[in-house]
């Protein structure tokens, strides 16, 4: 038989000292219960006095918690509370209550990630429902004052030009006729090459993944006409008035819920004119442009130009717009197969003027080639009435070439090279600036796929014919670099803004994307602390040129066209900001 335990004896003398009212069962039990936890208690104390006992390697679970519990909600599980909190419990949590770890501590290398305020915009990636997932755009609601109010007072933004014609259709400008039949019967527009402000924020609008909750934005865009703006005060205003509304905007950005996410990281604006025009180098009355570009909070953002620096990380090139803006995948797809089958009767041509007043220019060699072959169509430019003013004559020109000739402008870029490229010419370029190291989003890396390259030095030293190195090349290879350039048409051009295209990528979707991705790449390297700790800003052009998986900058090829005097200023000094004002003079030139 089972041993009655110890208390049925205190229950027997209770009985012996009181045979007529024996004790109630409640109080029997009452005191059993009481006689439990006490044993209970003091095998507790007695085992955690001893060392500790070797346990089953699982998640440990502590009888107490912290009293950060009190601030769990509701359907927050406890015991998971338990587990994932209980490491960090020590005597300072409970003076009275030591707590005694049930293994020694080891060192802790897998820290619990940090809460980054970005963190939800990078879990939209993660569902695989949501068709915008991670490509979400935040536009900032700016004061009309940073856009649409220039556009209202678009006869100040040209010295020169009556930019108000250029600034109907969404920013495309009025129709062009077919009289020659050089264009489809829809989609072109004499459009303004420095009208990239208002295009892409017009195409923003038709955006499919716009968001106005900016916690789960991939990017935020500041649609700031950045262009517009120092159009208006170039010539004649001094630097106040010319810094003004960059001053402003900074301020604005700065002060929003958004700024402060990333420190402006995640930012980006558009501004259709060349980077020297917003990175003016001192305070000097008489320096070039506005300071943009310079300020501590633009750095942080990035711009999207039609020519940027090689010098500087804060900008990106972005095509120049081109007289073509298909409104669907099939106005296109009929342009290309229409350039594909053209019969080409010039092996080269030139449209552009000389530049006597430049020594290093070799525009002036070039004409004089093409001058004297017969196989070269030059469209001499220059001021006046001329067919380099018309869009119909270039177009007609390059559709007849099979190569046509970019040299560099005033800048390192031309918009004659995307106007090119339209009508299927394959384009050779003389400095890699002039293409290679600005598009690199939308022009592949491997240049030779699409293009010649002709060193400068070849034409302005050692007199190399041009007619004769473009003879050299076989005719199956000139076949696919033909076709290549086809086929980048739709990364090059701006859809109508009013409309989408339904398949093709173009220009727009080009550039978002890759700022996204830009931002993307950041935040998880941020997350991951693997920021580029040793990033040269001042090779900023290689960096893009890289190969997969490559992640330091060498030695280049093209080193000796990027050689910048050590002024310290961050870009090419004078010679940029001197290029800059004679491109502005030179609007003169082809506006009308």
């Amino acid at each position: 038989m089972r041993r009655r335990p110890p208390v049925s004896s205190y229950h027997e003398e209770m009985e012996k000292t009181n045979d007529r009212h024996p004790p109630s069962r409640l109080c029997f039990l009452a005191t059993l219960a009481a006689m439990f936890w006490v044993f209970i208690f003091y095998f507790h104390f007695s085992m955690l006095s001893n060392s500790p006992i070797n346990l089953p390697e699982r998640p440990t679970r502590f009888h107490r918690i912290s009293s950060n519990a009190q601030h769990l909600s509701k359907d927050q599980d406890l015991s998971e509370l338990t587990s994932s909190s209980a490491p960090h419990l020590s005597k300072n949590n409970h003076p009275s209550e030591p707590v005694v770890m049930p293994h020694p501590k080891l060192p802790d290398t897998h820290p619990a990630p940090k809460n980054y305020p970005f963190t939800r915009a990078l879990r939209t990636l993660e569902n695989k429902s949501d068709p915008c997932g991670g490509r979400y755009i935040y536009v900032h609601d700016l004061p009309s004052r940073f856009n649409d109010d220039m556009l209202k007072d678009c006869r100040k933004l040209s010295l020169w030009t009556n930019m108000c014609k250029f600034m109907t259709n969404a920013g495309m400008g009025p129709p062009l006729e077919n009289i020659n039949g050089v264009f489809s019967n829809t989609g072109w527009y004499a459009t303004n090459q420095f009208a990239v402000d208002v295009i892409f924020s017009n195409r923003l609008k038709q955006y499919e993944c716009l968001t106005k909750d900016s916690s789960i934005a991939a990017a935020i865009f500041v649609p700031f006409y950045a262009g517009f703006d120092i159009a208006r005060y170039l010539w004649g205003y001094n630097i106040s008035v010319r810094d003004a509304a960059s001053l402003d905007l900074v301020d604005w950005l700065m002060k929003t819920p958004e700024w402060s996410v990333m420190g402006g990281r995640d930012h980006f604006l558009v501004a259709g004119r060349i980077t020297w025009d917003f990175r003016r180098l001192t305070d000097s009355e008489s320096d070039w442009g506005n300071k943009l570009l310079f300020l501590p909070a633009a750095k942080n953002m990035s711009m999207l130009v039609v020519e940027s620096s090689p010098w500087n990380a804060n900008d990106f090139g972005i095509p120049y717009p081109t007289y073509f803006h298909p409104a669907k995948d099939a106005d296109v797809f009929i342009w290309q197969d229409r350039m594909r089958k053209l019969e080409r009767k010039f092996l080269f041509s030139f449209a552009g003027a000389p530049r006597p007043d430049n020594p290093k220019s070799i525009r002036g060699q070039i004409i004089n080639q093409c001058k004297k072959s017969k196989v070269c169509k030059l469209l001499e430019c220059d001021f006046g009435e001329s067919k380099c003013h018309s869009p119909s004559s270039i177009m007609q020109m390059f559709q007849s070439s099979l190569f046509c000739l970019q040299p560099q402008g005033d800048s390192y870029t031309r918009r004659s090279a995307f106007d090119s490229m339209l009508a299927g010419c394959i384009p050779v370029f003389f400095h890699p600036g002039s293409a290679y190291t600005q598009y690199t989003w939308h022009l592949p890396r491997n240049y030779s796929k699409y293009s010649v390259f002709i060193p400068e030095d070849d034409i302005r030293k050692r007199n190399v014919s041009i007619e004769e190195r473009l003879k050299q090349i076989p005719s199956d290879v000139l076949k696919d670099m033909r076709e290549e350039v086809l086929n980048l048409i739709p990364r090059l051009i701006y859809a109508d803004p009013r409309s989408k295209l339904e398949t093709l990528k173009d220009a727009f979707d080009v550039a978002v994307q890759a700022i996204i991705d830009k931002v993307t790449k950041l935040r998880r390297d941020i997350i991951e602390d693997r920021e580029d700790k040793d990033f040269i800003e001042e090779n900023s052009w290689k960096y893009a040129l890289l190969e997969e998986g490559q992640q330091t900058v060498g030695a280049h090829e093209w080193d000796p066209f990027f050689s910048k005097p050590k002024d310290g200023g961050g870009d090419s000094g004078s010679s940029s900001a001197d290029a800059a004002k004679k491109s502005w003079k030179n609007e003169q030139r082809s506006q009308s």
